[in-house]
This record gives structure tokens, C-alpha cells and sequence, in this order.
């Protein structure tokens, strides 16, 4: 066995297309296994909410419109690797990294503390399904209930069950936005996917399945690298 390898911690990566519903079972998967679940999106909310100085740093670029540069998002996330309860069990990561320049320096990371990545699974959703889900969300004016007209359709179309207020979808739900998001997504991800393939870690999981079933089959692949 390689004596750089710590048994005792887990790395697994989550990648999937907006919609394909890995937030939700990095979720699941973090509950199932005791393993912190870590969010690039959360890191982003929480340092810019204590406006800690690399939440300030990352505002200063979100503001001018331009992308927050990898050594930013990379800083976030070893900061949050270097904490207690990931440095004992390791993570569910979720949202990075993003490209395979975040990858090598997630690496790079991991090396110091003789830790490494033991699996990276895709949840594969068809181009029409995940086009379904993302536009399928509608919001309430009035009282910002949300429905969605395949998982939670409104009894009246249009009119919000509990006040009647009249039935919207955000900017980032319309057909034309979630379209770019994929194919923004799916542009940046490929060299990432193959960098993985390569390793020989990734593996793909079917993400039409119910809920259920995908993660039964995440968990299957985590637990086969014991």
C-alpha cells in the first residue's frame, strides 16, 4: 500500500451538470457517511457574509463582473480542508473543482497533508432532462413559494396555492439563460472529466434514477474504495 495514502480520510468529488442534483445528494451523502459536505457556493456566501479578507478579495472581481480567479476559490477551499472535522474524515466536495487548474492545485493541497482524492463520480443527465428541471421552476410574486411544474405543479396553473399570487420564473430558469449554463458548464468541465479518466478515478453514476436509487449507487462506488 502507498504510505502516502491516509485510510482514515475520504476525498470524493462530485461533478454534474446544473440540475443534475448534486447538491442534493452531496446532501444525502454527507449524512449517510459522516463526511463534511463542501460547498464552493457555501464558501463563497459564508466568506463574503463575514467578509472575511478573501471574501472581500473575491467581491472586488464579482463586482467588476470578472470571473474570481483560481488561487481565490483554491485559498477557500484549503482554508476550509485545513479545519478539524475535514483534516479527521475528510470531504464530500462539491463545486470544485472547476477546471484542471482548481484540480491540480486541490491536489497539491491534499499532498501536504499526505491525504489524496479516491474517487470522482459524474451524475449523467441527458442533455433534454436537465433542460426539464431547470426551467421547470416557477416562484410566487406575492409570498416566493416555489413550484415546479414537473416535481410540484401548482393546482391552478399560473396561481400560487397558498395565496394566489400570480406565478413568475427567475432570469437563470428561462429556456434561453439555462441553455448558456450548460453549455458554459459542459465547455469547462470536459478537460476536467478527461483529466480524471485519465487518473483512472472517475466514475459515472446514472442521475435519472429516483433519489434514491442514485445515491444507493454513489454509495456503492465510495464504499468500493475502501
Amino acid at each position: 500500500m502507498d504510505s502516502s495514502r491516509t485510510a482514515s480520510t475520504k476525498h470524493i468529488i462530485l461533478l454534474g451538470a446544473p440540475g443534475a442534483g448534486k447538491g442534493t445528494q452531496a446532501t444525502r451523502l454527507s449524512e449517510a457517511l459522516s463526511l463534511p459536505h463542501v460547498s464552493s457556493g457555501d464558501l463563497f456566501r459564508d466568506n463574503l457574509k463575514q467578509q472575511t479578507p478573501l471574501g472581500l478579495l473575491a467581491k472586488s472581481y464579482m463586482e467588476k463582473g470578472e470571473l474570481v480567479p483560481d488561487d481565490v476559490t483554491v485559498a477557500m477551499v484549503r482554508g476550509r480542508l485545513s479545519q478539524p472535522d475535514t483534516q479527521a474524515r475528510g470531504a464530500i466536495l462539491d463545486g470544485f473543482p472547476r477546471t484542471v487548474e482548481q484540480a491540480t492545485a486541490l491536489e497539491d493541497v491534499l499532498r501536504q497533508d499526505n491525504k489524496h482524492i479516491d474517487a470522482v463520480i459524474a451524475i449523467q443527465v441527458s442533455d433534454d432532462a436537465l433542460v426539464a428541471r431547470l426551467t421547470g421552476r416557477w416562484i410566487c410574486r406575492q409570498c416566493q413559494a416555489v413550484y415546479h411544474t414537473l416535481y410540484n405543479p401548482p393546482k391552478t396553473a399560473g396561481r400560487c396555492d397558498v395565496c394566489g399570487g400570480e406565478l413568475y420564473q427567475r432570469p437563470d430558469d428561462q429556456i434561453e439563460t439555462v441553455g448558456h449554463r450548460l453549455k458554459v458548464y459542459f465547455n469547462q468541465t470536459l478537460p476536467l472529466i478527461e483529466f480524471y479518466h485519465k487518473k483512472g478515478l472517475l466514475h459515472e453514476v446514472d442521475g435519472e434514477q429516483d433519489i434514491e436509487a442514485v445515491q444507493a449507487a454513489l454509495l456503492a462506488v465510495i464504499r468500493a474504495t475502501d
